[in-house]
């Protein structure tokens, strides 16, 4: 080797070789960041096509175990809604068609068990021959579940039925169909709750959906992993079904006997009642009419013939529906009427604008601003003591009263029972109506002289309810409330639900004497069919005609209370245009709630008066000619050729408010 060449080894050859090394370092970390930015690409466009791939050659498979929704039960532990087990018919259209012996055995038990059509099933196959998940038929019960599992365990006489499974599911019911509608809701999309309980309680009512994994390892041997569901709680509400029961079935009687009365269509816009304890805020029963059968709410059948429905568009359809599922009691506002009149007086009697023994002189009409206001009376009552003034329900005494008390703290108070303010109730569509109250800013003379008397102003049923209770028990207003409990699965208690005393009203002074003028009402007043044998009711009517005035349309009520001294129970009834030949008629509310108390008193345990007779306990303490029947009566309009012939039945006393003035 000559000097040059030991020279090139010894100086240039490792600079060579770095250089040679440098380039390919470069290059290996080039082709790894192509390769990384490939797989990137893949991954993004084709990663899960692939991954499928892999997990089809792993044989894995993945199934969800369903929750159980929580039941919602009545007070003493009776289902009203509740989660049935059903099943999902499955198939596996890649294992079934794996193997042409499978395909005509599989598709004729489909056939004979589910009942599903094998053409429909062919074409599938054809559609989607890779499909590991198709959905055949959902909702299939116990019994039929039952029959395939005894047919795909007998591999002797059905060796070649393959790729059939059924997936465990829970499908919603309402056993008493329409039975508190309003108050329980439905649920749609699987466990969606809408309206009532299912609504507001969802998240309670809903658990998380549990999961089982699978697939075979590298030794075949099958690996699984399984995620228990954690199932909804169950929700107790207040309401007792025998009380509902009760109220609905003669809400119902009361509206059938209307349909075809004087005029078409139903027996009453709406018919809605509210049964509460007065001393604890819990509502025991709450309906209204026209109702709608849980288990098919999207059903307009029962109030349009078949020809009407396929003439609606789907917004016509949408807006049927809403009106049928919404809860009047709580979302629908109106005018009280004379019922407002005990919360006037009351707070007179609160700011001392009242002491009990005024005298007030009715002579049929005020005139007030550029308004003459009439009373019902429009001869006039004459001269009358407070109490005779809220027996009489006269207009021109409260008209007087309102004056007393003044703008600022007819309002005040109007807030203080809860007019205008949201009442808190665990239901959904609560509404405030703060909107529909005047201000002492807003509110002239003749605004002041119609609120007194329960004009001009808008309320909701559970809104006056609630106020209602505080008047009677003494002062103590309850947040209403439908729910008491809430319980796991195991039936433990995870949450009370405990009244909620949200505010003094009035003195119970007050209340002692607010309640024996009510009292009046009904032994002396146009509450006389509230009046039952061996029971101390006390109560108060109402008519109000709705705007426009002109129109004769009229919503009539009456909200009672029993015993006396201490109430146990509220009854509020709310007529909403009758179907009736005169809709001003506050007997009608009166009739219905006395019909009511009578059967739900007993069962209840309401206190009777001490020396009542057994055999007359609950009957009317009036002639049997002068109540009004709504079970048997006015079913067709022959039978009365001219109203004067049953003009009777209705006196003029019934209605106690006069609307004298156009604007009012």
């Amino acid at each position: 080797m000559t000097r040059k060449s030991k020279y090139y080894l010894i100086k240039k050859f490792p600079k060579f070789m770095q250089k040679k090394l440098v380039l390919l370092y470069v290059g290996v970390i080039l082709v790894f960041a192509v390769l990384v930015l490939r797989i990137t690409i893949i991954n993004a466009s084709k990663g899960d096509q692939y991954t499928r791939v892999v997990l089809e050659q792993q044989q894995y498979d993945s199934r969800v175990i369903p929750y159980k929704r929580g039941d919602i039960l009545d007070c003493n532990g009776t289902k009203l809604a509740t989660s049935e087990r059903v099943y999902n018919v499955i198939l596996d259209i890649k294992a079934a068609a794996s193997d042409k012996k499978y395909i005509d055995p599989t598709i004729q038990v489909l056939e004979d068990c589910f009942e599903l059509d094998g053409d429909e099933i062919r074409e599938l196959m054809e559609e989607h021959p890779d499909s590991r998940y198709t959905i055949l038929k959902k909702g299939v019960e116990y019994a039929k579940a039952k029959e395939f599992k005894e047919i795909d365990a007998d591999k002797k006489t059905y060796p070649n039925v393959y790729g059939i499974w059924l997936e465990e599911d829970y499908v919603r019911k309402y056993p008493y169909n329409a039975l508190a509608c309003d108050v329980i809701g439905f649920t749609s999309d699987g466990n969606v709750g809408n309206n009532g309980i299912e609504g507001y309680y969802n998240s309670v009512l809903n658990g998380t959906n549990g999961r089982e994994y699978g697939y075979l390892n590298t030794d075949s041997s099958v690996e699984r992993t399984v995620k228990k569901p954690t199932n909804g709680d169950t929700v107790v509400s207040t309401l007792d079904l025998q009380v509902q029961s009760i109220v609905e079935k003669h809400i119902i009687a009361f509206n059938d006997a209307r349909k075809n009365y004087a005029y078409p269509g139903e027996g009453s816009a709406n018919t809605a009642v509210i049964v509460m304890n007065p001393q604890n805020g819990e509502i025991i029963a709450e309906a209204s009419y026209p109702n709608y059968d849980l288990n098919s709410p999207r059903d307009l059948t029962k109030y349009y013939t078949e020809e009407q429905i396929k003439e609606m568009t789907e917004e016509e359809k949408l807006k049927a529906m809403n009106g049928l599922w919404r809860n009047f009691c709580i979302s629908d506002t109106y005018e009280p009427g004379s019922t407002i009149k005990p919360f006037t007086v009351a707070a007179g009697l609160e700011i001392g604008a009242l002491t009990g023994n005024e005298s007030f002189t009715c002579g049929g009409m005020l005139h007030i601003g550029d308004h003459d206001i009439h009373c019902v009376n429009k001869e006039g009552h004459g001269t009358q003591t407070l109490k005779e003034s809220v027996e009489n329900s006269c207009n021109v005494a409260l008209m007087q009263i309102g004056s007393m008390i003044g703008k600022e703290e007819l309002c005040k108070y109007q807030h203080i029972f809860g007019f205008g303010e949201l009442t808190g109730i665990d239901l959904p569509g609560d509404a405030s109506t703060a909107g529909l109250l005047y201000t002492p800013e807003t509110m002239d003379d003749a605004s002041l002289a119609t609120n007194a008397f329960g004009q001009n102003f808008n309320v909701t049923m559970t809104q006056l309810v609630s106020g209602f209770c505080a008047l009677i028990n003494g002062g103590d207003y309850y947040e209403p409330h439908i729910v008491k409990q809430i319980l796991d699965e195991n039936g433990n208690v995870v949450d009370n639900k405990n009244s909620v005393l949200v505010k003094r009203t009035i003195s119970e002074e007050t209340s002692i004497m607010v309640k024996d003028y009510m009292r009046g009402v009904v032994l002396n007043g146009s509450g006389a069919k509230a009046n039952l044998e061996g029971y101390e009711v006390g109560g108060k009517t109402g008519t109000a005609e709705k705007l426009p005035r002109e129109n004769g349309k009229y919503l009539v009520s009456f909200i009672g209370y029993a015993p006396q001294e201490n109430p146990e129970v509220v009854v509020y009834v709310v007529i909403d245009e009758v179907n009736d030949y005169d809709q001003g008629q506050s007997g009608l509310a009166v009739q219905l709630a006395g019909d009511i108390m009578k059967e739900i008193f007993p069962y209840l345990g309401i206190t009777p008066m001490p020396g009542y007779d057994p055999e007359t306990l609950g009957t009317v303490k009036q002639d049997e000619e002068d109540i009004i029947t709504y079970s048997d009566d006015y079913e067709d309009e022959d039978d009365y050729e001219d109203a004067d012939d049953y003009e009777d039945d209705y006196e003029d006393e019934d209605s106690e408010d006069g609307y004298g003035a156009e604007e009012y």
